[in-house]
Order: structure tokens, then sequence, then C-alpha cells
């Protein structure tokens, strides 16, 4: 029997609908909280280890003699101490691809939100206050406008897909560059960071965070943009600075922001941007669809069923 744990405090419904897709021959636990002694004590049976956003190190991973895989519920492994489980012997795996469209779509509906102030008016209207002429900055439509997505894997690709129909220039920024043919079918044009910065009227971030994207919108950078221009980021919280960020919509050197991640999570109730009118906060919620849940849990337990009988990871899955 492969015991597998998920290290999300994760609610009994979401637990059941997780055991109803199980492949035969497994068992799943789950976290109920996040303390480290907790996490220590759940995963020392483990076979398979599965976390969407609670840290993995290696501390954790000595508690887990078992543990032979270590999956992500999703894309991004920055959680992951990858070399201290690569010195484990503990293969990496995540599901790629699979929340690409629910976080595309989530994107379009943070520039909306923020440029339109939907979630400033949602917000003072609940208050009480009928504010229809007093909102913190001018109301935009993104037809027409310049949007640049920094990062072009699938989630960025699947954007501009969604971006198209409004009939603004598309520029993207990526490592390796698509082929013509490829840019021409996603109306995309590539362009350097800087260019990105200085053209955009939108700025949205999908790079993983790595050493070299690692704070990478500081205060220099977004200077960059145009004082009209927002800036969305639903990839990682550490490509941005956040005090440069909270100092450049105080100064107003940029319209305003969207965030779905922080450089700190959970987000401590004191970062400045919670209380910001001219942003729009959401607690990493970009890639949880209900009507997605299926295929990427298809695709996780897939993997893990694949392990199990020995045959490994696909190389689109392995992480390293």
């Amino acid at each position: 029997m492969t015991q597998i744990v998920v290290l999300d405090p994760i609610t009994p419904g979401t637990a059941a609908r997780l055991r109803a897709l199980l492949p035969p021959g497994m068992t799943l636990d789950h976290a109920t909280g996040r303390d480290a002694e907790h996490l220590r004590a759940l995963v020392a049976g483990a076979d398979v280890i599965v976390s969407g956003q609670i840290p993995v190190d290696a501390a954790l991973l000595a508690a887990a003699p078992k543990a032979r895989l270590l999956h992500k519920w999703g894309v991004g492994v920055d959680n992951f101490d990858l070399e201290a489980a690569r010195a484990r012997g503990i293969t990496v795996a995540r599901t790629t691809g699979s929340n690409a469209v629910p976080v595309a779509e989530f994107t379009l509906g943070l520039i909306i939100a923020l440029m339109r102030n939907l979630s400033w008016g949602h917000h003072t209207l609940r208050e009480g206050e009928w504010r229809t002429n007093q909102s913190p900055k001018p109301s935009l439509m993104l037809s027409g406008k310049t949007v640049g997505i920094i990062g072009f894997g699938a989630i960025g690709q699947n954007l501009a897909r969604l971006l198209r129909p409004f009939g603004g220039p598309i520029l993207y920024s990526k490592t390796t560059r698509l082929t013509e043919a490829e840019e021409q079918a996603l109306g995309a044009r590539h362009a350097t960071l800087e260019d990105i910065l200085e053209q955009s009227d939108v700025v949205s971030l999908h790079c993983p965070l790595t050493p070299r994207t690692a704070g990478m919108i500081d205060r220099a950078a977004l200077r960059r943009m145009k004082r009209t221009a927002v800036l969305i980021n639903v990839a990682r919280g550490g490509v941005v600075v956040e005090a440069d960020l909270v100092e450049a919509l105080r100064a107003r050197e940029i319209l305003g922001a969207a965030m779905d991640v922080f450089e700190t999570e959970p987000v401590p109730p004191d970062n400045p941007l919670l209380r910001m009118e001219n942003v729009v906060v959401t607690p990493h919620i970009a890639a949880m669809a209900a009507d997605n849940f299926e295929k990427t849990i298809g695709q996780m337990f897939g993997n893990i069923a694949r392990f199990a009988r020995g045959e490994g990871v696909p190389d689109s899955d392995r992480v390293g």
C-alpha cells in the first residue's frame, strides 16, 4: 500500500474528492495545520509527499525516511529544497501545464478588476458607501492597450490567446524566442524586458522564481513603467520587491497593481498592499478552479501510480 501525504491543510470535502480519485493500492492523509511539528509527524510514514504551497525543506524530508517521491500540486517548485531531495534520492515531479487555462483566465479577471476599479467598487459599496465619482484612480478600458507578458510558457501563451479579441499589441519576454509562425498564431511579439516595462499599459508576470528573476521588479524597473500602467503578479511573490512596489504606488509612479502572490505567504495582516485602494489582492488562488480539479489530480495521481509501478515519472513532469 502506497501512502500519500498532502501537506496543505484541506477541507474534508476536498479530501473526499481526492480519495475518490485515488488509484488502487493507495491511501491518502492530509495536514490539518501548518506548524512544523505536525507536518513532521504527518510525513513519518509517507511514501509520497504532495505539496501545493507548503515549503518542503531538508528538515521535513529528513522526517520522511520512506518517501521516494515529492510531487508538486501545481507547477512552481520554488518552495521545495531540490538539493535536499536529490541528496535523499527523492524524485521531484509536478503537473506541468495543468493550471495554465485557469491561471490565464484569473489573470484576465485581475486585469479588468484593477483597471475598471471593480474590486474597489465592490468593497466600498459593501461598506455602505456610494462613491460613483470618487474612485481612487481613473477607470480604463483594456481594449487597444499594450500588454507585456514576462514569462511566456503555457500560462503566458494562454493569456495571449485570451487577450487577442481586445485588439491591443501583445509583447512577450521569454528566454527562448518562439518561431515566427508561433508568434503569428498568438498575435504576440518578442521584446526585451526593458521594452516591455517602457511600452506596456499592463505588465503581467508569469515567470518562475529563480536566482535570475528574484527581485527583478524593483524600484528601478517600476520607474521604467508608464505612470498610467498597472502591474499584475500571478507568478511568485519573490519576483517583486514588495517594499519598492508599495513606494511606487504611494508615489503614483504606476497606476495600480494586482497581486495573487506575495513575498511572505500567508500574508501578514500589516502588509501595506492589503490596505491600498489602487491594489487588488487575492490569496494565491489563481490556479484553483473546481472544474479543473479532476484533470489536475488525474495528472498527479497518474504520475504517482506510474512511479509506484516502477515506470518513473514522464520527462515532461519530472523536475531535474
